[in-house]
């Protein structure tokens, strides 16, 4: 039962973010297009060392949606005011500029390792208000 969707969409757990994933969703025109992986914090849930493990399962679930759904992209939504975020943050302030550079930085060591594992997948990051 292989299908040709088009992507894969990586999302945070937070209810917040669902209405505007599907407006995104539909934006590029990829209703019923596209598999989906929820995950408190997003790429912050797969990349953080505090959550060991939670990166074989996002990995395990991304090789087993290429297989099936025949996916070819991975789009990995982060989102300010995301407490994923406020819980790994080091420093006892907390703004928008020091969680974009939290985001920032994961994207950056989730891109690494997506590069790595699937070279020749598309990947589209971005971090929505909600």
């Amino acid at each position: 039962m292989k299908k040709n969707y088009k992507a894969m969409v990586l999302t945070c757990i937070d209810p917040r973010c669902q209405p505007k994933i599907n407006t995104i969703m539909k934006n590029k025109k990829l209703i019923g297009k596209y598999s989906l992986f929820s995950i408190a914090g997003s790429t912050l849930g797969i990349t953080s060392k505090k959550l060991s493990n939670w990166d074989k399962v996002f990995w395990k679930n991304f090789s087993i949606s290429s297989q099936i759904h025949g996916i070819k992209k991975l789009i990995a939504i982060n989102h300010y005011d995301c407490g994923l975020a406020k819980m790994l943050n080091k420093k006892k302030i907390f703004n928008k500029k020091i969680e974009k550079k939290i985001h920032d930085n994961s994207f950056k060591s989730f891109k690494k390792s997506f590069s790595k594992k699937y070279p020749k997948f598309k990947l589209e990051t971005k971090i929505i208000s909600v």
